[in-house]
């Protein structure tokens, strides 16, 4: 009876235990949603705005997979490219001419000159203070431009040219959210992820 009696608390312990690893797991894994819409004052189209997660505490490390950026029909695209502090940037030549990249900005690089079909990389450093922006500019078409926008952490999002955004997976807590635009503007807001549903924050930016 004794050992009856004993073999059942301890399957009832284990299934306890269980539970609780369970439940831990769902609060850890489970994400929320941040979305709304940027409103780009005097431009034509809302899109290329960045909007982040200013900070988020632990660490982040850059995805092992590069990112990409093609130059394509005299453009850099993306336009905008958000990445996570650390991250390679791969970049492409797709056009029948000879492209250069370079930036001006916090530790500079030029990765020179090379012809249609071929790839260079560069791995961005640490991010002193998020939003580290740098430039991507060639040396052979001046009027080529985009831009990467290095970030603390990878809850982002790029607005769409309706102006509309969506940040998933974002754990629950109260954060401030940035936004960035290569030619507005506009103060962080705050915000309070709970899992429960979507929490809507709007911008409008302007000069």
């Amino acid at each position: 009876m004794y050992r009856r009696l004993g073999i059942s608390l301890a399957l009832a312990a284990l299934i306890v235990v269980a539970l609780c690893s369970r439940s831990t797991a769902v609060a850890v894994t489970a994400g929320g949603v941040i979305e709304g819409t940027v409103k780009a004052t005097g431009l034509a189209s809302n899109d290329d705005a960045v909007v982040y997660v200013t900070q988020i505490a632990g660490s982040f490390p850059a995805p092992a997979k590069p990112a990409d950026i093609d130059q394509r029909s005299m453009k850099f695209t993306p336009h905008v490219l958000p990445i996570v502090a650390g991250t390679t940037v791969r970049f492409l030549n797709s056009d029948p001419t000879p492209h250069n990249v370079f930036s001006p900005d916090h530790e500079k690089y030029n990765l020179g000159t090379w012809p249609q079909g071929q790839v260079k990389d560069h791995a961005f450093g640490k991010c002193a203070k998020a939003p580290c922006v740098y430039v991507q500019l060639c040396r052979v078409h001046p009027e080529m431009e985009g831009y990467v926008v290095e970030l603390q952490n990878p809850f982002y999002a790029v607005s769409g040219k309706d102006g509309r955004y969506r940040i998933d997976n974002v754990p629950p807590g109260s954060y401030s959210l940035g936004v960035w635009h290569a030619k507005l503007k506009a103060a962080p807001k705050p915000v309070t992820v709970d899992g429960a549903k979507p929490a809507v924050v709007d911008f409008a930016l302007t000069r």
